[in-house]
């Protein structure tokens, strides 16, 4: 007990460090740390047989699995890979609760004969097979494999479906019927992919801190049903976390959190006003943004998910500096919700050893925007787009947005006029201050960053 306790107050540490770039590092230090002891200590008790021979290969395996993705794996994927991995805890509470199910004496549980035991395995099925599975399409909608509202008449589907699991539910509590059990399992499954199916891009950050939740609140259920203390904790430590994380981000994008998670139950029908990929926009090439550039007082760049596909996150870094010794005042705009996952941007800028005392949030900066000089946009779409504010009929209106139009003169570097992660286009790409300069923003930017 004095073990999970301190494993507690590591990860309790973990989570306080995480919330500044600063100390990071140390957060994730902490967390592993306190994984550490807690795996150790969960072999002292064992005899070293042939089985628990197999689980220690076993752990030494999936850490291996581990430690080769992480050097393969790019930085604009990242999000994905959150996504995955919350779908691998999702998982191993389904099969966790199925080892308990199908044989508890191995787990010293004994039979499942109290209201309490059968509550707790079949909350846990369903929150673990939702959490796989929904986890699941979203890394495939964030890897672009999968586009929104692809069934037709989904929320009808979504309502039968969560019927269904509850009498499914009800029946399993009443009987301990392993039908029910597997009918829990298929249809939790199947709920958790149809849910997230529908929900539109702009929301998607939101979703992926909400499944990061709901993984913490599935290791607490298997924390519940095998006694365990320290899961309890850890998985109520990110539940509560995940949770309060997507209330924030709600609050950033003028959302509540149940319109966003109810998508799936409502009849939505496309209202936005779509923009003619046709509009005229006033073009401009990397020697006209350095002119303007040499004759500046101001800039603030404002990075994207278009930043994370071409990395080119280090080579900003090299303009900034550029800039910084030419006297010119320099800022970085962060979104809340700027690229697939909460932190995206600042975990990318961090990466290029960007201090964070020269990024400031949505909040700080969109009073500075009217009086700053140059706006350099870099591969961000729908965090910058003024239908938000202009156009009712709009997905996302009502959305704060950076209000980077209001700047004397916005450079966009984007690869195309296409449309961005919500599927609408973006109305300050035709605006007379707008100048777009179409390519790789690694490139491009590294143009800019010769000619200075």
């Amino acid at each position: 007990m004095f073990i999970y306790l301190i494993c507690s107050i590591l990860f309790i540490l973990a989570l306080r460090k995480l919330s500044s770039v600063r100390t990071a590092i140390n957060g994730n230090n902490f967390a592993i740390a306190g994984i550490a002891i807690a795996v150790i200590s969960s072999f002292t008790s064992c005899t070293f047989d042939t089985k628990t021979l197999c689980i220690i290969a076993v752990i030494g395996f999936g850490g291996l699995i581990g430690w080769f993705i992480t050097k393969k794996i790019k930085m604009k994927d990242l999000p994905q890979l959150v996504a995955a991995f919350h779908s691998l805890i999702g998982l191993a509470a389904v099969c966790t609760d199925t080892a308990i199910f199908l044989n508890p004496g191995v787990f010293n549980i004994g039979s499942f004969k109290s209201i309490t035991s059968l509550i707790e395995i079949a909350l846990g099925l369903a929150v673990g097979a939702i959490t796989f599975a929904g986890s699941a399409v979203a890394c495939l909608k964030l890897c672009e494999k999968l586009k929104s509202n692809s069934i037709k008449n989904i929320h009808i589907l979504n309502i039968l479906l969560v019927s269904a699991l509850i009498l499914s539910i009800f029946l399993f509590i009443k009987n301990a019927n392993i039908l029910m059990f597997i009918m829990i399992v298929l249809i939790s499954t199947i709920l958790g992919c149809t849910m997230i199916v529908p929900i539109c891009g702009a929301d998607m950050p939101v979703i992926v801190s909400m499944l990061n939740s709901l993984s913490g609140w599935a290791a607490t259920g298997i924390g519940l049903t095998l006694s365990n203390d320290l899961l309890i904790i850890v998985g109520a430590l990110v539940g509560t976390s995940g949770a309060m994380l997507s209330n924030i981000m709600c609050k950033g994008m003028n959302r509540k959190l149940s319109s966003v998670v109810s998508v799936g139950f409502r009849n939505q029908h496309n209202q936005s006003k779509q923009i003619s990929t046709q509009m005229l926009v006033n073009q401009c090439v990397a020697e006209d943004v350095v002119f303007m550039l040499e004759n500046t007082n101001s800039v603030i760049i404002v990075p994207g998910y278009g930043m994370a596909v071409s990395q080119a996150q280090h080579v900003i870094k090299e303009l900034f500096d550029k800039l910084l010794t030419r006297g010119i005042n320099v800022k970085f705009a962060i979104h809340p919700v700027a690229g697939r996952m909460p932190g995206h941007m600042n975990v990318l800028l961090a990466e290029a050893n960007i201090r964070d005392n020269f990024v400031y949030e949505l909040d700080n900066i969109n009073s500075e925007f009217a009086s700053t000089d140059i706006v350099i946009v870099v591969g961000a779409n729908d965090t910058v787009n003024p239908s938000a504010k202009d156009d009712k009929q709009s997905a996302i209106y009502g959305m704060p947005v950076l209000e980077v139009w209001k700047a004397k003169t916005v450079v966009v570097i984007k690869r195309s006029l296409n449309p961005g992660y919500a599927g609408i286009d973006n109305a300050l790409f035709s605006k007379q201050n707008t100048l777009m300069l179409l390519g790789d923003a690694k490139k491009v930017i590294n143009d800019i960053v010769k000619q200075l």
